[in-house]
């Protein structure tokens, strides 16, 4: 869930910066993911008026506009955009003025006419990537002379909570507003929704033929919309901020409604219903056209939004492509219901989709918000696209709506568990600002969840609920008294951690993969294994279980070559997998994998690249730990994803124990990989090894590599060269390497060649080439004074 921080602080507003909220959210049990700024920096940019708009003399696509920017005289102006109009309300740069990469406004001419500022559309100002879309129009009411940001208030944050799915309460503003509010006890101030009444007496027939599956329907049709009316500039804000694309005013309230409530809502365009609705069970040989342009075909077990015709919407999923709405409607069935969780759990992944509102339903939607969400949009719908509204008809099933839940929470159990005894007051009002009924029977409490709680059922969650509001911080820390005898160590056994540690000498990294793997990759590296099918794959390219590690290895090689990595040293422990369930063998093996060049990357290393010997003297360093060298024996032996001639068979006391080799040149090619690498994979249990290595998180962007050359006197030392290039090379610099020192032919005498590989990475976005040149340009100038040193042509 995204949202932005002002949308927030308009419900409940804590004296708290935007990283303490974070935190507090973090530590309320919904993971803050990231924080960011809801738009790029500029300056300089204010709301103006175009006061004239006239053809360029020169250039048939450029206008001539004069522009009202709140100064006292009117500026003029060339622009390119097709959109512009006279009496447009719009943003513009004034002269000084920076967008966002630093583009900084000068007066220009633009063939011969002098323009003196700019019209600046959205994209131009970070705020959306569509470049297509022609200038930014503001609101009519837009003050002239403002200040954009403060205008727009663009002085915003977005936050990112990364949800568990029993919390799918907080999949809205109004859910996020109650957390914030219940732990800083402040009260939360939604906007007032009150009923629309019925203008009109239309109405649409609704038949829930499924009341398991959809207790509750709420449908209502509203006349004489505008669609083409515009979406308001505050609404496409706070989608934006929210992560949601504008499309159409009718979509963007449905939409708008879902994040600030947390009820998923779906339009129909009423003129191609017939009938009336159904909301009944797919029938077998039925299918659907979604919105998204894919055609399904149903199965028997997908709820279905229909009307007397067919099919019309996957219910808590996706729309249809011939009901949904478009430039030529004009009347509307608004649908909001609530979908019991189980229905619609796994409904859109099986039929390989993920929607905002899935995301909802299969979480749980409060049953209660279903009539709340309806009369926010009507409200919203009218006002912004005009029409009339029918009466609202909700369809209940009484008998399958949720049940209340009524819990006991016993003090003793809660003092116990918590280690701490809390204050009863304090009990009971946590319980009671978490929307939760509360009576007291001799010390203990007994609750009744509210309707948006799906997660509170049982005493315990009552437990975590009072553990994490009043703080897991604020709770004593006791350890567990036991008598725990030391267990004894076998000197002639090696530890795991010994190996590990081997390993890693070696310089080796440890790579943790799945314990199962894509069916097509594992059948090109072990075309005859036998391994598990999974029954509930996480996804389709991980429903096996792995007969090997190398399968994992070449994916995690391949992962690293993708991101500039062109030297790899892995290694791996973990279990594999033969034969059927009936017969299953689970065997710990270690793995190793090696690509690239022998010695990393420097200015005096060999350029060879690793072969079989090099994997084979890292194995038996290992096999040598255990002081048994005479009992280990490689025999030359074929293995189907190893390379003929150039694998062998590890034995021990000459039973099999494992295998080393050169990846099979064919399975090399049917994975497409670029660069040879080579293998081994041995018995753990023969072996005994193991290690846990220290991870660093990595950053998802790829790196931007530069090489300079420099020639530079024989007296100046290349630590001077490495100390003035690191001062210009900027904030994310990650590595520099001195990889060639050269004289003689071609350098002058007293001089020498110096290379350097710089590697620059962002942690949260992509570096352009621009940025990149600015700093090598940067570090060439100052290379230049203070070293008198030139760039190798």
């Amino acid at each position: 869930m995204k949202f932005s921080e002002q949308w927030l602080r308009e419900w409940v507003s804590p004296q708290l910066d935007t990283q303490t909220i974070a935190d507090q959210i973090t530590m309320a049990g919904l993971e803050v993911d990231a924080i960011g700024a809801v738009a790029a920096a500029f300056s300089g940019v204010v709301v103006a008026t175009v006061l004239s708009k006239e053809k360029h003399p020169d250039a048939d696509k450029l206008n001539v506009c004069t522009v009202d920017d709140g100064s006292g005289d009117p500026v003029q102006v060339v622009c390119g955009a097709a959109n512009v109009d006279v009496n447009q309300k719009i943003a513009f740069a004034q002269v000084g003025g920076v967008l966002p990469g630093d583009f900084k406004i000068k007066k220009a001419k633009l063939r011969g006419v002098e323009s003196r500022g700019m019209i600046c559309s959205a994209s131009e100002l970070g705020l959306e990537e569509d470049t297509s879309s022609g200038i930014l129009v503001l609101s009519a009411s837009a003050p002239v002379g403002a200040d954009f940001r403060e205008y727009m208030h663009l002085n915003d944050m977005t936050i990112e909570v990364d949800l568990t799915p029993n919390r799918g309460d907080c999949l809205s503003i109004k859910g996020l507003a109650r957390e914030v509010g219940v732990l800083n006890r402040l009260a939360v101030n939604g906007p007032e929704i009150t009923p629309v009444a019925a203008d009109i007496d239309d109405n649409f027939a609704i038949s829930v033929e499924a009341p398991e599956q959809c207790p509750r329907y709420i449908g209502r049709v509203i006349k004489g919309i505008n669609v083409q009316a515009e979406t308001p500039l505050w609404m496409v804000e706070r989608l934006r901020r929210s992560g949601v694309r504008s499309i159409d005013p009718v979509v963007d309230i449905t939409n708008y409604v879902m994040l600030e409530l947390g009820q998923p809502l779906h339009a129909f365009d009423h003129d191609n219903l017939q009938g009336g609705i159904v909301v009944r069970m797919a029938k077998p040989g039925e299918r659907l056209t979604l919105l998204d342009g894919s055609d399904v075909a149903l199965r028997s077990e997908t709820l279905v939004i229909a009307d007397h015709s067919g099919p019309l919407a996957m219910a808590g999923v996706m729309g249809g492509e011939n009901s949904g709405v478009n430039e030529n409607t004009h009347t509307i069935f608004l649908e909001s219901a609530f979908f019991t969780p189980l229905a619609i759990a796994g409904q859109a992944r099986s039929y390989g989709m993920h929607t905002d509102a899935s995301h909802r339903f299969e979480r749980g939607v409060d049953p209660q918000l279903a009539p709340l969400a309806v009369e926010r949009a009507t409200r919203l719908l009218i006002d912004i696209c005009g029409g009339q509204a029918g009466p609202a008809i909700d369809v209940q099933s009484a008998g399958n709506m949720p049940e209340q839940r009524s819990i006991v929470l016993r003090s003793a159990r809660l003092e116990m568990a918590l280690s701490k005894s809390l204050d009863r007051d304090d009990v009971t009002d946590i319980l009671q600002r978490l929307g939760l009924s509360v009576s007291l029977d001799e010390g203990n409490w007994n609750v009744v969840a509210p309707s948006w709680r799906f997660d509170v059922a049982i005493e315990e969650d009552l437990i975590e609920e009072v553990a994490r509001i009043h703080g897991y911080n604020n709770l004593p820390v006791r350890r567990p008294a036991a008598r725990l005898a030391l267990r004894s160590a076998d000197e002639a056994t090696l530890t795991t951690s010994q190996l590990r540690r081997q390993m890693v000498a070696r310089g080796f990294q440890e790579a943790i993969t799945y314990s199962f793997v894509a069916p097509e990759l594992q059948a090109a590296i072990l075309p005859d294994a036998v391994s598990p099918v999974l029954a509930n794959p996480i996804s389709a390219d991980l429903s096996v279980m792995r007969a090997s590690l190398f399968p994992g290895l070449v994916r995690a090689m391949e992962y690293n070559l993708n991101r500039q990595q062109s030297r790899v040293r892995l290694f791996e422990t973990g279990l594999v997998f033969n034969g059927e369930l009936d017969a299953l063998s689970q065997v710990p093996m270690l793995g190793a994998l090696v690509c690239g060049a022998r010695e990393p990357e420097g200015w005096s290393g060999a350029k060879a690249r690793v072969d079989f010997y090099d994997l084979k003297g890292d194995l038996e360093s290992l096999l040598a730990l255990g002081g048994e060298s005479g009992a280990w024996r490689f025999e030359p032996a074929e293995h189907p994803a190893l390379h003929p001639g150039q694998s062998a068979q590890l034995l021990y006391n000459a039973k099999p124990a494992g295998w080393v080799g050169t990846l099979h040149p064919q399975v090399r090619a049917t994975l497409g990989l670029k660069m040879d690498a080579v293998l081994f994979e041995v018995r753990l249990d023969v072996l005994s090894q193991g290690q846990i290595a220290a991870f660093e998180p990595l950053s998802r962007f790829p790196e931007v590599r530069r090489d300079l050359a420099f020639i530079l006197s024989d007296a100046t030392p290349v630590q001077a060269l490495l100390d003035c290039t690191k001062q210009n090379a900027g904030d994310y610099l990650q590595n520099i390497k001195l990889f060639d020192v050269y004289s003689g032919k071609g350098v002058a005498d007293g001089y020498k060649s110096i290379a350097l590989g710089l590697t620059w990475q962002h942690p949260s976005r992509t570096l352009n080439d621009e940025e990149i040149n600015q700093l090598v340009d940067s570090i060439v100038t100052q290379v230049r004074v203070e070293l008198d040193a030139e760039l190798r042509g």
